[in-house]
């Protein structure tokens, strides 16, 4: 596959996951009512300044919008913040947790 499609259908994914329509994202970030179908449809690929306000808008960072393993990298990214403010004991508790549900899908 095409970086451009990658790119394109990773856009579309996390817009869906958030509920918004190509048009309403697109006038929310100060672009024209087409601009986001524009690139889901790979008729255009935004610019560095309008990756980042794609970025700012889906509440991700650019190296989460390029993580295509993770699903949720909003969820992802604000559960990471929280684990940062853990102690060693805490972390390590949860970490336990986490893995025992890994490990019994």
């Amino acid at each position: 596959m095409m970086f451009e499609e990658e790119f394109s259908i990773r856009l579309a994914k996390l817009r869906t996951k958030k509920g918004v329509s190509a048009r309403e994202m697109s006038l929310s970030i100060g672009q024209n009512a087409g601009y986001i179908n524009n690139i889901e449809t790979g008729k255009a690929l935004p610019s560095m300044s309008g990756f980042f306000f794609i970025c700012e808008y889906l509440n991700i960072t650019p190296q989460e919008f390029f993580d295509t393993e993770s699903q949720q990298p909003e969820k992802l990214g604000k559960l990471i913040e929280d684990l940062k403010k853990l102690n060693d004991r805490q972390l390590t508790n949860i970490s336990e947790i986490v893995e025992s549900i890994v490990n019994n899908k």
